[in-house]
């Protein structure tokens, strides 16, 4: 365990003080971008990609500015956003004025999950540069049934498709399962025959394959405190890695015998190198690694650098080791748990209450350093995930070494609440 003199400490209060300096003119509550650590974290995504490019994930940012920047570095090409209306929007009047291929979404924007928007859809059929720009997901026949009676495609304006694949571990004829319950296309046969129904279909084209092994990228392999669980966790991730490379590659096999596929994206932030070595994946999806969340403190391959921070002022002092700050209940998705709270970031030393946790309109925080915060004072926190802290704020402010140098709209900030 670190002292308070130790370097993580020294590191700690030198950005402390250099991100104090930087938005000494505004008022709290805010959130800033450290533009050094997105761009560090962004170079270690690319390098780990082994030469296939990232894919950034839109879900992981939520900031149109951001996309874009991510976009224009070394190494990543393309955007996976969420929802269909998003992806429009960042495909078309969001890049508005600006030449094919740039901006935050540009010419290639693949919807990661699929969608039951008709309104969208009709949208989506009926311009022909959104159709060239956009890819959505399937991964039944019946939604793609669904797809061809809400958006009625020509044959000369085809929608791009992409199949998910499942990608989860099943142990114990499937009596076990370890991973995220997504697509029911889960071997080559499946994947064939619905890339043939995409094919037997003129409105369609299929495009490309996704598998997303939230198994792998999405767990933390050093869990605090809990060695035997990580030693549990990295089993499980070598034996699923396994099976899944020799399993994707004869999905795709399987698939290219019907379709030419432009692209085979997989993987996370959690699991690039992994993905990336597999000759079948020609493409890697990250995101939420440009931020460097909480939640990847507990990953061994990856330990990406904070590149995202809100700040909460204090507003009362209860005891003489308490500090209460405005608001703070910013909680991440996913199973309920300690670990989908927002972490205090700095001053160090300081934790949250077991019995109140981060409270939606104040937050008490314990220990040493409490003690020293007065009324006014900042605390600087990280959110537990990435992209979700932009659904509470309207702008992330840019801060470049000591200097405020701009800011960044949000989604919510320019007006959108996608989901």
């Amino acid at each position: 365990m670190e002292t308070p003199g130790a370097p993580g400490a020294a590191r700690d209060g030198a950005a402390q003080r250099r991100l104090a300096r930087a938005t000494a003119g505004l008022e709290p509550p805010f959130a800033v971008v450290d533009l050094a650590a997105f761009r560090a974290n962004a170079a270690d995504l690319a390098r780990r990609a082994l030469g296939k490019p990232v894919r950034v994930a839109s879900k992981s940012l939520r900031c149109a500015d951001l996309l874009g920047l991510a976009r224009g570095l070394p190494g990543f090409r393309g955007v996976l956003a969420y929802t269909l209306p998003e992806a429009l929007w960042l495909a078309g009047e969001r890049g508005a004025g600006q030449a094919p291929g740039t901006g935050a979404g540009g010419s290639d924007v693949v919807v990661a999950y699929p969608t039951a928007d008709t309104a969208a859809l009709r949208r989506l059929a009926g311009d022909d540069l959104l159709a060239r720009r956009v890819t959505l997901m399937v991964d039944s026949v019946e939604h793609l049934e669904f797809l061809a009676s809400a958006a009625r495609p020509a044959a000369a304006r085809p929608l791009r498709l992409c199949v998910e694949l499942d990608v989860s571990l099943r142990l114990f004829a499937g009596r076990v399962h370890l991973g995220a319950r997504r697509s029911p296309v889960r071997d080559p046969a499946g994947a064939l025959a619905l890339a043939r129904a995409v094919a037997a279909r003129p409105g369609f084209r299929l495009v490309g394959l996704m598998a997303y092994e939230s198994q792998i990228a999405g767990i933390g392999d050093a869990p605090p405190g809990a060695p035997l669980r990580g030693l549990t966790v990295r089993a499980m991730q070598r034996r699923s890695a396994a099976e899944l490379a020799e399993r994707r590659a004869a999905v795709v096999a399987a698939v290219r015998s019907v379709a030419d596929l432009e692209f085979v994206n997989g993987g996370g932030t959690g699991s690039v190198e992994r993905t990336a070595s597999e000759p079948a994946v020609t493409e890697i999806a990250a995101g939420s690694g440009l931020y460097g969340p909480a939640l990847f403190d507990t990953y061994r391959a990856f330990r990406p650098r904070p590149a995202v921070y809100f700040a909460l002022p204090v507003v009362r002092r209860p005891a003489p080791r308490v500090a209460t700050v405005l608001g703070g209940g910013w909680v991440a998705s996913g199973p309920p748990g300690r670990d989908r709270l927002p972490r205090p970031a700095f001053p160090r030393g300081l934790s949250l209450r077991a019995a109140e946790g981060a409270g939606e309109v104040q937050t008490p925080l314990l220990g040493r350093a409490a003690a020293g915060l007065r009324v006014g004072d900042l605390v600087w926190f990280r959110h537990a995930k990435a992209g979700e802290l932009a659904e509470h704020v309207n702008v992330f402010h840019l801060v470049e070494g000591e200097d405020l140098v701009g800011g960044a709209l949000t989604y919510r900030g320019a007006g959108h609440a996608f989901l």
